[in-house]
């Protein structure tokens, strides 16, 4: 990966620029056709009549100069990190304000709150998976799921980060407070980590002096060179100290940048021997739940940086070569966030349409649509999807949050009423679609009428 261009020294091209051209330079904004370009992406355009791109770029560093607002965060020089708000920010943050702290609806009010819950859960895996394959995973989507809603012991390092990632979410949806403290940061990174190092001891504590840890792309270049280990724990203590601090200290950090900053400051200085991105995500999502936007446990932004890693690493470099001006890298996740919210939505569009397909089928056999609850109906409209696939206990038991007295019963009225095939397999019981399971719901309709 090239890393992008380091911006002229704001010192250098205010000496060469005379009392005339600042006064042009007063009238260029801090935004080129609405965009926080970085001077990497502003050599390529033409310049405003009059300047070459180096006045240009003063201009746009001037203006926001006025914007930028400087955080309690620190580089490795000891300079402060800062960020600034200007439009796109405030209407990315408007957006997620109004559909990530409220409720979710769904397209059709008739869909049970329990199916909704349902299609949340299953939101969550995804973002488990995704965030351990963002991190060299190398398991499938298909198999991940099957492993988080089976319960079965990991098999190798890469299922393993899997199920890490899992318990993880899991923690922090049960942690109790919303004060961070080191602790609360090193126990989650022993949890993502678990089984997963070279050096299990690493695991929840602070990388030492001797050991080494660089960020480089996948050709061997250096990206990044995280601050040195003897600073860390003082910049631990700073970042939660900034995690906790309250709406009426200055600068006021909207909850969502708050969230996104502590994801950037944690990977920014890479604290322990791995982990540190799988930690840092972990870190956004209890902000934000902890701050009321529930939704965004939900959606997966770990999917969407998956799919474009290298615009996931320049939103760093652009950081960190601009003075550490945090905006191009909070533009970067306000999109994902908002692109992750909209998919979150047409996935639950999308399932709750295959529900209702599969409660129409049901419905005309009114005999046995009256014995099934909204679990067994979910079960089968995945059943006819995908014939001869198999549940478990388990599987039903994770997939809706109930007890295993609840999940078993489940399976076996299923499986009385001839909609599931029930085998032995081991000690447990495998559930399977059968193939032809909507000719069998068919005829139950016939029988019925």
């Amino acid at each position: 990966m090239r890393p992008p261009r380091t911006p002229p020294s704001l010192h250098d091209l205010l000496a060469r620029t005379d009392i005339d051209g600042l006064a042009q330079l007063l009238r260029v904004g801090a935004l080129v056709d609405g965009r926080y370009l970085h001077w990497d992406e502003l050599h390529h355009r033409s310049p405003p009549d009059g300047l070459d791109h180096a006045t240009w770029w003063l201009g746009i560093t001037l203006a926001r100069s006025a914007l930028k607002k400087e955080l309690p965060l620190l580089g490795k020089s000891d300079r402060p990190l800062t960020f600034a708000t200007p439009d796109p920010v405030q209407r990315a943050l408007l957006a997620i304000d109004r559909t990530a702290a409220g409720t979710v609806t769904m397209a059709d009010p008739a869909v049970a709150a329990d199916d909704r819950d349902r299609y949340l859960v299953s939101s969550l895996i995804e973002e488990a998976i995704t965030s351990s394959q963002l991190e060299g995973a190398a398991t499938t989507r298909a198999e991940a799921k099957v492993l988080l809603r089976s319960g079965r012991l990991p098999r190798d390092r890469s299922e393993r980060m899997i199920v890490n990632n899992y318990r993880a979410m899991e923690h922090i949806r049960d942690l109790d407070t919303l004060e961070l403290i080191p602790e609360t940061v090193l126990q989650l990174h022993r949890i993502v980590t678990d089984g997963t190092l070279d050096d299990p001891s690493a695991a929840g504590r602070l990388r030492r002096a001797d050991e080494a840890v660089t960020v480089d792309d996948y050709e061997g270049n250096l990206l990044h060179d995280p601050p040195p280990a003897t600073s860390l724990p003082e910049r631990l203590e700073r970042l939660c100290a900034f995690a906790n601090r309250t709406d009426d200290v200055e600068p006021f950090v909207h909850p969502v940048l708050k969230a996104i900053l502590l994801h950037f400051m944690l990977a920014y200085d890479h604290p322990f021997v791995d982990g540190n991105g799988r930690t840092a995500r972990a870190l956004f999502y209890w902000s934000l739940v902890g701050n009321g936007y529930w939704l965004l446990e939900y959606v997966s932004i770990s999917r969407l940086l998956n799919q474009a890693p290298v615009k996931y690493a320049r939103a760093f470099l652009l950081t960190e070569s601009d003075d550490l001006d945090t905006t191009y890298f909070i533009l970067h996740q306000l999109d994902v966030i908002e692109r992750a919210i909209a998919d979150l939505h047409a996935y639950l569009a999308r399932k709750g349409a295959e529900q209702r397909s599969a409660e129409r089928l049901l419905h005309l056999a009114p005999g046995l649509a009256d014995r099934l609850n909204h679990r067994q109906v979910a079960l089968l409209g995945h059943a006819l999807r995908h014939p001869g696939f198999g549940y478990t206990v388990a599987s039903h038991r994770r997939s809706h949050r109930v007890t295993h007295q609840t999940a078993r019963t489940d399976l076996l009225k299923l499986a009385a009423a001839g909609l599931l095939e029930q085998r032995k397999r081991g000690r447990a019981f495998l559930f399977r679609a059968p193939d032809d399971l909507r000719q069998r719901i068919e005829v139950t309709a016939g029988n019925s009428s």
